[in-house]
């Protein structure tokens, strides 16, 4: 076994077998009943706990010239479709990737044999837990390197339905500009939460993207009354963290099947688009991105897996655009 240097979590929970969670919010002190969806049958447990319990973006690096490298995971689908698979890359390119199953499964992936930089992607949907890597020879972790990027949003940001972990949009951007990110995607739960607000405040970093409304026109979290305010709110706590921080907010993708259809609180997703927009600029130094400048409403008919979520393709089409669009003050 070789100890890792894993990042992209804010709390690493191993239980009495050795099976390590990484956690992207950390739970302890919770009352998990908070962001219970109450009223709605259809949506039972914790679920924005279920999603920040999914290691999408954490990663591990080490430099090597072992043959092979092995990885024990468990892995459940529990409240997803499916669960992601493991992607290995070798010196920055996807070397290979294997598909998990539900249960606990052994992965091994044969290595060049030279001396090259290995980096380990957990899967980016399913309930995962690990056991640490083991190397067929020495290996040496590495720290992350690069300035770091804390992206937070929906499912569209967790990526679930990329090719894999290392092909979700934030991880394309961030493996092209040569940064350390942070994934606070949360499939169906970008509503604000304070948790999430007090998370981005407190983690260091030098570029923080918010992708603020889908989730909130689907789960009518908001009215046209109170989500300009509660944006503001949410942005002036992620502020008080980073006075100098740049902070960009983009607004929902385009979905061309739902642009024109109220929610139960009366806002069609162009609503919500003004309604984030409104709140983020509160804050004269936060740049806002329009969603519908990201993809086309055209590319969305073609790249879309359904009313809102892209597929594969898309998710790379998203990070080649979003790749140009966030960038770090020189």
């Amino acid at each position: 076994m070789t100890d890792a240097l894993w990042t992209g979590f804010q709390h690493r929970e191993v239980d009495a077998d050795g099976w390590t969670t990484y956690w992207r919010l950390d739970p302890r002190g919770h009352d998990f009943r908070q962001i219970d969806w109450t009223g709605y049958p259809d949506r039972p447990g914790h679920r924005l706990w279920d999603r920040a319990a999914t290691p999408a973006g954490v990663r591990g690096a080490w430099r090597t010239a072992a043959s092979s490298v092995s990885l024990e995971i468990r892995a459940e689908l529990g409240i997803y479709t499916r669960i992601a698979p493991v992607d290995v890359l070798v010196d920055g390119e996807l070397h290979q990737r294997s598909a998990v199953r539900e249960g606990e499964q052994r992965l091994t992936f044969d290595l060049p044999g030279g001396q090259v930089e290995v980096e380990i992607w957990l899967p980016q949907a399913g309930v995962i837990s690990i056991r640490e890597p083991r190397f067929d020879g020495a290996a040496e972790p590495l720290a992350p390197t690069g300035p770091r990027w804390v992206t937070y949003g929906s499912s569209i940001t967790q990526s679930g339905g990329a090719y894999g972990p290392s092909e979700t949009w934030p991880a394309l951007v961030a493996r092209q500009h040569g940064w350390e990110s942070v994934n606070l995607g949360f499939a169906g739960e970008c509503h604000l939460d304070p948790v999430a607000a007090r998370t981005l405040r407190d983690l260091p970093a030098r570029l923080i993207s918010l992708c603020l409304g889908i989730n909130i026109h689907g789960g009518e979290t908001f009215s046209g009354r109170t989500l300009p305010g509660q944006v503001e709110a949410f942005v002036a706590t992620v502020r008080a963290g980073h006075p100098k921080t740049p902070l960009v907010v983009i607004t929902p993708l385009p979905a061309p099947n739902r642009e024109d259809k109220p929610n139960a609180v009366g806002l069609t997703l162009d609503d919500v688009r003004a309604c984030v927009e409104l709140g983020a600029r509160t804050d004269p130094a936060v740049q806002v991105i329009d969603g519908r400048d990201v993809l086309t409403t055209d590319e969305a008919r073609a790249l879309y897996a359904d009313d809102v979520h892209p597929g594969p393709d898309g998710y790379r089409l998203i990070g080649e655009r979003l790749a140009g669009l966030l960038t770090l003050p020189h």
